[in-house]
């Protein structure tokens, strides 16, 4: 199957995507699994784990290093950070939403930018 370069970028950022969506269950599951006390939450961490890495690893066959990594640690930081506040009772002050929004907005920019 012959695929144009713009799709196959499309799914290249895809699996950025998805892969920062297995970095926000990994990060989550750190604080379920008790310093790897548990083996059920640390099953899911470590799975969550190699999910990331393994569609990060795929997506920069074809991506920038610096623009895919940048992205998929945003949508990391962003979304665990996020989860932390509902989750985890985390501070949601105005100045911390700020700054995660600014997060987000260098994460949009940066795929716009590639």
């Amino acid at each position: 199957m012959f695929f144009f370069y713009e799709e196959v970028q499309q799914v290249a950022w895809f699996c950025v995507f998805l892969a920062g969506v297995f970095e926000i269950l990994f990060a989550t599951g750190l604080k379920y699994c008790a310093g790897f006390t548990r083996f059920w939450p640390t099953l899911g961490t470590a799975l969550s784990l190699l999910a990331s890495m393994t569609l990060l690893a795929a997506s920069v066959r074809t991506l920038p290093i610096g623009s895919a990594y940048a992205v998929w640690t945003g949508i990391g930081a962003a979304g665990t950070a996020i989860l932390g506040v509902y989750l985890f009772g985390d501070s949601a002050s105005p100045a911390r939403m700020a700054f995660l929004g600014c997060i987000v907005v260098g994460v949009i920019g940066l795929k716009i930018a590639s």
